[in-house]
């Protein structure tokens, strides 16, 4: 055998070992595994042994899957860092908070003033309990999706139909800077997806106080659908396979905010409450 083949040879043991490992870390069974993925069981099979010759499409699936990034399967990373992040994505959001914090000094500045930013999955109560915090405070609570329409002229849902996913972000970049130069003190409510454009949430952490607002997957569903919005549901049996989803997928990012709140089983008045105290401990206000 050539040293190119015992190259390949090595690299097929260490993503087997890696997708095993990943796989038995998170509880995840083989057949669940396959599902996920939509890579068949045999593939898995092989790739786990360190035979499966599997294409990059289907890695990249296998990967997303368990959360993992395609370099983190392949690469020859030192085994000390790949335990680390085996152990920081084993580790809870509050956990993974703490890290990122101590891993990201340049985030503590001043330039966050008064600002106060709630981010979060739709139906985590950014709005309600955004606008409660602001009247308890006394201070102003903006959506960020409101400033779009504003500066569009037109709702957020035709702004997405005339330029699409990527000219909505543009605007939404915009609006974000027109309120950071316009407002010191506020209660800001974004949509969800703002942590999938890296420079906006980059602005976003950097010049306010962010609080991720969490709920469990089925909460964020009744709270839509009580909202009167049955789009998630309807013709849509994977729906809350998909939320739970996107929820995995963008946990890590919303880790990234300063601080966390848990609105499952709580009545609105006792989210907000908390709320509240969360701020002011927090040292978020100037006042």
């Amino acid at each position: 055998m050539g040293d190119t083949d015992q190259d390949i040879a090595r690299l097929q043991s260490r993503v087997g070992q890696r997708v095993r490992k990943a796989r038995a870390e998170r509880g995840i069974p083989r057949r669940v595994l396959s599902e996920m993925s939509g890579v068949s069981q045999r593939y898995l099979a092989q790739l786990e042994s360190g035979e499966g010759n599997i294409s990059i499409g289907l890695l990249y699936r296998v990967g997303k899957a368990l959360d993992l990034p395609l370099e983190g399967l392949i690469s020859e990373e030192n085994p000390t860092l790949l335990g680390l992040n085996s152990l920081y994505s084993a580790a809870s959001a509050d956990v993974q908070a703490q890290v990122m914090q101590l891993l990201s000094p340049d985030l503590q500045t001043p330039e966050r003033a008064g600002r106060i930013a709630l981010i979060g999955l739709r139906g985590a109560g950014k709005t309600s309990l955004g606008k409660k915090a602001g009247k308890k405070l006394g201070l102003e609570f903006i959506e960020l999706n409101a400033v779009i329409e504003e500066h569009s002229g037109m709702p957020v849902a035709e702004v997405m139909e005339l330029y699409g996913q990527e000219g909505y972000r543009r605007h939404e970049a915009d609006a974000l800077q027109q309120v950071i130069g316009a407002n010191d003190d506020m209660i800001l409510a974004v949509a969800g997806g703002i942590v999938a454009e890296p420079e906006t949430y980059a602005l976003l952490l950097k010049h306010f106080h962010t609080i991720w607002l969490r709920a469990q997957p089925s909460e964020h569903m009744e709270r839509v659908r009580a909202q009167g919005d049955t789009r998630p549901m309807s013709g849509n049996p994977a729906a809350m396979a998909q939320l739970k989803h996107i929820l995995a997928t963008r946990e890590a990012d919303y880790a990234r905010a300063e601080a966390q709140l848990d609105t499952s089983a709580t009545t609105l008045k006792g989210s907000a409450d908390a709320l509240v105290s969360l701020i002011r401990q927090s040292g978020f206000i100037r006042r």
